[in-house]
């Protein structure tokens, strides 16, 4: 039987490409590192897998909520959330959507090796009430839970069980699974072809729910995705016809490609801050000419690296003025954001040098900067530059650049002194950063699941705890005092929020999206 579904749906699809084939040829400096929905969370991965998986909770054009595969969902009890699922949903391989599903998808996301547990980490479980009625009961009251949701993606219970897939791929070791390579989601696309670093190929889902909703008018039948590490290969590429759409064109370049005939340029606001962040729990700092010490302990030494940075000379020479400089951990999009936390401290290199002086390190010392040359807006430059502002004070840094997938997976071992981190807000509310970035790193989850540096401050735990269960005014109060506390401590040096252009041919219509996530299904081809 799901072999003959299969081929059904295979001949509706060339039926369809046959009449009115729309092929878009994208293109982005990296590849993601995996296929698994609950493994990576990580916005490279999350841009190819959104096409193929549905979570309960969808996101429009705005980035508000709206329904997915739930189609109603309410707070019943103040632990206790009912939701509501769409009736006739199959998955690709054939498999009819039901609770059971969800109830697998959440335990999943759960597991230990997910990277998902900061949008679950209030959940103590997930109950079928019948084949399409879910009760999520949480471990204390969660005001932003379909936020979470809207994150978590939801994947068939016998296609993952039959295939060892029961948990999420651990990455960290390296691990090679089913879910690596091979994807079975409800979404509007499926997974033809995928070749690691080569090329992925998605095509057009003909039995998608979305179908039906007026909004999802895009006509585009196949996606051809390939990573193109080099700027200039991805530009010329795009000027010669052989790719329609690359989400990550050097700045230098948008002039020209502004001017070039037949393409366009979108560009507007992400939700993503770049900062550098520093392990502040070593006794001894790895990679580090100093002994039997960490100088990043000591939060002089924060604050002599912060500034030491002259941010205004990265924004014009290295971001071209597309990026807005920040103090803070994330944008205005984001509740919670507070401008008058957005401070911050001044470049100063004579401060800078004073300070490295009284904390005990008047000649500087020497320290390594991790940093990823494929992930943001020319990431390896901006590190280069700190580099360079840093040896003015005596910090003597050698960079480490490398490709998105040996770096994310060189922090995540805790193989780093400092390094580079961009983080986009899914649920757009404070919590998720806070949560993630500085919770202390105590196993519960969601707490510092990307708090590489080890930062532990209890009075940041408490606060964030609060933010937790809070509403209303009282929450906003939290943020805010959060915020303070992030200010003054320096657990990381905010360096700016992305401003993101995306070029393609003119003959390409798609939303530009402030999570940075093209939607092919809004997509329409001319």
């Amino acid at each position: 039987m799901r072999a003959l579904w299969r081929a059904a749906i295979l001949v509706v699809a060339l039926m369809v490409g046959v009449a009115e084939a729309r092929t878009v040829r994208w293109a982005a400096s990296g590849d993601p590192n995996t296929m698994d929905p609950h493994s990576q969370n990580v916005g490279t991965v999350t841009m190819v897998l959104q096409q193929i998986y549905d979570a309960l909770i969808s996101r429009n054009q705005q980035l508000g909520l709206e329904p997915g595969l739930a189609t109603a969902w309410r707070q019943e009890e103040p632990t206790r959330w009912r939701f509501t699922l769409r009736p006739n949903v199959r998955f690709h391989e054939g498999e009819a959507f039901t609770s059971d599903d969800v109830v697998f998808s959440i335990t999943r996301a759960l597991a230990p090796t997910s990277n998902f547990g900061i949008f679950v980490d209030t959940i103590e479980r997930a109950v079928a009430v019948d084949a399409l009625t879910v009760d999520i009961i949480t471990k204390a009251p969660d005001p932003i839970l379909p936020n979470k949701l809207a994150s978590v993606f939801m994947m068939s219970r016998s296609w993952s069980e039959r295939n060892n897939a029961a948990r999420p791929q651990n990455t960290r070791q390296r691990e090679e699974m089913h879910t690596t390579r091979n994807t079975n989601g409800t979404g509007a696309f499926r997974l033809q072809t995928r070749e690691p670093d080569v090329r992925t190929v998605l095509v057009r889902n003909p039995d998608w729910w979305g179908w039906q909703v007026p909004t999802n008018n895009g006509n585009v039948t196949e996606i051809v995705f390939r990573p193109i590490a080099s700027d200039a290969t991805r530009v010329a590429a795009l000027l010669s016809n052989e790719i329609d759409f690359v989400m990550d064109p050097p700045l230098q370049d948008l002039a020209r490609l502004r001017n070039a005939q037949g393409l366009r340029v979108l560009e507007g606001p992400e939700v993503r801050t770049i900062f550098l962040a520093m392990d502040v729990a070593r006794d001894e700092l790895l990679y580090s000419d100093v002994r039997g010490r960490n100088p990043l302990r000591d939060v002089r030494v924060r604050r002599a690296l912060y500034q030491a940075i002259d941010i205004q000379a990265i924004h014009r020479t290295i971001m071209r003025n597309q990026s807005v400089v920040t103090g803070t951990l994330f944008p205005e999009q984001v509740n919670g954001y507070a401008r008058e936390e957005d401070v911050r401290l001044p470049y100063d290199q004579a401060r800078a040098r004073a300070l490295l002086t009284e904390a005990g390190y008047p000649n500087g010392f020497e320290i390594t900067l991790d940093c990823s040359n494929n992930r943001y807006i020319n990431d390896e430059q901006i590190c280069q530059a700190i580099v360079a502002m840093w040896a003015r004070v005596g910090i003597r840094a050698r960079l480490n650049a490398m490709p998105l997938g040996p770096f994310f997976a060189k922090i995540q071992r805790d193989d780093t002194s400092i390094y580079m981190l961009g983080w986009g807000v899914p649920t757009l509310d404070a919590l998720y950063s806070f949560q993630s970035l500085l919770a202390t790193r105590n196993g519960a989850q969601g707490d510092g699941i990307w708090n590489y540096g080890r930062y532990s401050n209890p009075q940041m735990d408490a606060l964030i705890q609060r933010m937790k269960v809070e509403t209303g005014e009282a929450r906003l109060a939290t943020i805010r005092e959060a915020l303070r506390l992030y200010r003054e401590d320096v657990p990381h040096i905010p360096l700016h929020h992305q401003m993101i252009p995306w070029a393609m041919r003119s003959t390409l219509a798609i939303p530009h999206m402030a999570n940075n996530q093209p939607y092919f299904r809004w997509a329409v081809v001319n």
